[in-house]
């Protein structure tokens, strides 16, 4: 395949999946200059590994474990950076919207907070539970078992639970 055709080859991919993209990004970043940096990061990783995709997968499969891995470091990094104490924007008070919020809006936003809050492996747990891949898919995409996959996935579902019932 000659140059040309590969990278319309990667951009027709790239712009199938960009949703992939924007849903991995969305929760690994609060900021919108991170998801940003994060797109980015995850594009040029799947273009250096573009090469050695293995067609045994689907492209989606392929694009969420790069992205995944990606979000996962970049995460790291971005969270050991800002631990560094910054006097100017810690007094800050966020104030929330005071617009009437509906129960299942409060209750949607409570669990976007707490799949936040998980650990970086089990925050992709849930964001490919959360897209309705299969045990199957998740285990390919994560590197784990399917039986550990379902084991993971009910252990976060009970943690979660916890979390609304405490509220």
């Amino acid at each position: 395949m000659n140059s040309t055709d590969k990278s319309n080859l990667f951009l027709s991919v790239i712009e199938s999946n960009k949703g992939i993209l924007f849903k991995v990004a969305n929760s690994y970043c609060k900021d919108g200059e991170d998801r940003k940096d994060l797109v980015q990061e995850i594009v040029v990783q799947l273009w250096k590994s573009f090469e050695r995709f293995n067609d045994q997968y689907k492209y989606s499969t392929w694009i969420y474990r790069i992205a995944l891995n990606v979000a996962i470091s970049f995460y790291r990094k971005e969270n050991r950076r800002k631990q560094v104490s910054n006097p100017l924007t810690d007094g800050i008070l966020n104030f929330a919207d005071t617009n009437v919020i509906s129960e299942t809006d409060e209750n949607i936003g409570l669990l976007q907070q707490f799949i936040t809050e998980l650990k970086e492996f089990d925050k992709a747990l849930m964001l490919l539970y959360l897209e309705e891949k299969s045990h199957k898919e998740i285990a390919e995409i994560i590197g784990i078992s399917e039986s550990n996959v379902a084991t993971k996935i009910g252990r976060i579902k009970i943690l979660l639970r916890q979390k609304f019932s405490s509220r």
